[in-house]
């Protein structure tokens, strides 16, 4: 790997920030004429027109999940989690199953030596 000096590290990270000042500055005088607006927003259509399907087909793989995740949060904001594992325990098994669950009581999770 490459060492750099301090000196060259912030050399390097001002030149980044005056970049991304002059990236800003270009789209700010760009954004309101109306040729880049067509063109951005032909860019964009394309975008989605071909990855609509991988869009979809992701989403169906991922139904269940985002399912339980809502219902999860549900629950959760409504303090009655306890109804949710009786109501739907394939649920809450699915997401301890994937690790999304945080621990209630992490004291009882540890242990003392």
């Amino acid at each position: 790997m490459n060492e750099y000096s301090d000196e060259q590290i912030e050399s390097i990270l001002k030149n980044y920030k005056k970049q991304r000042q002059r990236d800003k500055d270009k789209y700010i005088k760009v954004k309101d004429n109306e040729d880049f607006k067509i063109k951005n927003r032909a860019r964009a259509k394309e975008h989605y027109d071909k990855n609509k399907e991988v869009k979809k087909e992701k989403y169906k793989e991922n139904t269940e999940l985002l399912k339980a995740k809502a219902c999860y949060r549900y629950y959760n904001k409504k303090d009655k989690l306890d109804i949710m594992i009786s109501k739907y325990p394939d649920r809450y098994e699915l997401l301890e199953s994937i690790g999304y669950l945080k621990d209630k009581k992490p004291s009882e999770s540890t242990s003392t030596s």
